[in-house]
């Protein structure tokens, strides 16, 4: 498994590159701050694969709360055929704390 720092997803937005990233915190953990990634919560992530088929190809960024989540969401894409996946090291909480304290993480 692959790793992407905070940072790194920063430049990757400022920049314009090409990526998909897939959110997989629970309902009201994106309701409260969202860095504007797809929402599947992880519970869901096995059946709901369909909605994020075509971006199998693509460079996929997975985020969490806190980073572990994230982790086990990567090796079911993986699993499932995604072969460029990425697990944002940190997840929200590292993002506010490095990138943006002004959202909220619960």
């Amino acid at each position: 498994m692959e790793f992407l720092t905070v940072q790194e997803l920063k430049e990757k937005k400022e920049n314009g590159d090409s990526f998909f990233l897939l959110d997989v915190r629970d309902y009201h953990e994106y309701l409260v701050s969202n860095i504007d990634g797809h929402h599947i919560p992880y519970h869901e992530l096995e059946t709901r694969l369909s909605e994020i088929e075509d971006h199998k190809n693509s460079e996929v960024i997975v985020m969490c709360r806190s980073g572990n989540t994230s982790m086990d969401a990567c090796k079911i894409l993986s699993n499932s055929g995604f072969e460029n996946v990425f697990s944002l090291e940190g997840g929200m909480k590292r993002w506010v704390k490095e990138i943006d304290p002004s959202l909220p993480v619960v």
